[in-house]
């Protein structure tokens, strides 16, 4: 059985769209898997257990991307194609069975949105996978002891949270746990790490793990954290897939759509219109709260 699964370019939308790609996966056991997704979003679906190619491509000007796709796809028959970015180019592919799931943005829960238009019910949460030699490595890196993941990247400048206050709140919560450690997560790239520097100058003992580690790395050390807070971003969705305690900070962007989808998160949102708030609004107590709530201390 051969089942397509066209997704997104960015790594949060790739992310939130992995419960229902697991679940396609425990319904179809025998099936193999053709997934296709941007450059930036691979490392999502690099350790997929029914992974049986997996074709990243390049947004184009023109939509050039979507023929150059299809060309690559064509020469095969699917019993399932199923098509996250509504680019219904799965019509003009020979499929026994197409799901085309609109995308774009609209009020409601991502996550939701998407397993309902599979018929999924109850809609599967986000997962992340990775391998032994990403767990050996997170062994290695994160140590012993509880440690408070922060993350203060994002990929625009509305969704951050002063890098002071990621400092300030990290001394509250050390103080309700005991031998609490930091570490860093952001991105590749300047501006990830400008954003980042900061709160690891403040912070000179804490665990830099800002563009030094593959998405399948990322989600393992992610799997090893006491708590992780972070703005909205990739690593906000991965960390709660992961199955970790997540908080995500809000301002900006919805909460309402976007809020992080695992077995324990929740939100801290600045004060405003939702979607629309300054992040500076959003104070140190406030965070401090919600994340003490979230562990149940």
């Amino acid at each position: 059985m051969k089942i397509l699964f066209i997704t997104s370019s960015r790594i949060g939308d790739a992310v939130i769209s992995c419960g229902i790609l697991e679940q396609l996966r425990l319904n179809y056991p025998q099936a193999r898997f053709t997934i296709a997704c941007g450059t930036v979003a691979e490392g999502v679906f690099t350790r997929f257990p029914a992974l049986e190619r997996l074709i990243v491509f390049e947004k184009e000007s023109f939509d050039r991307h979507w023929p150059r796709l299809w060309l690559k796809l064509v020469p095969h028959v699917w019993d399932i194609a199923v098509d996250v970015r509504g680019s219904g180019i799965t019509l003009f592919l020979a499929a026994r069975k197409r799901h085309i799931l609109k995308g774009g943005r609209r009020p409601g829960r991502r996550y939701a949105q998407l397993g309902a238009g599979l018929g999924f019910d109850p809609p599967p949460l986000p997962v992340a996978w990775t391998g032994s030699d990403d767990e050996a490595k997170a062994a290695a890196l994160m140590g012993e002891g509880p440690v408070i993941a922060l993350a203060p990247t994002a990929n625009w400048d509305g969704k951050v949270w002063p890098a002071q206050r990621f400092i300030d709140l990290f001394y509250e919560l050390r103080a309700k746990i005991p031998g609490a450690r930091a570490a860093v997560f952001g991105g590749p790239g300047a501006a990830e790490a400008a954003l980042a520097a900061p709160v690891l100058a403040a912070l000179p003992e804490a665990v830099d793990l800002c563009g030094h580690l593959s998405l399948p790395e990322a989600a393992a050390c992610l799997r090893r954290v006491a708590l992780f807070v972070g703005n909205d971003s990739g690593l906000m969705h991965l960390a709660a897939a992961a199955g970790t305690p997540t908080l995500g900070l809000f301002g900006r962007s919805k909460a309402s759509e976007y809020a992080p989808a695992g077995p324990r998160t929740a939100v801290a949102v600045a004060p405003g219109p939702e979607g629309e708030a300054p992040m500076e609004g959003l104070t140190v107590e406030a965070v401090t709260a919600a994340a003490l709530r979230l562990l149940g201390l």
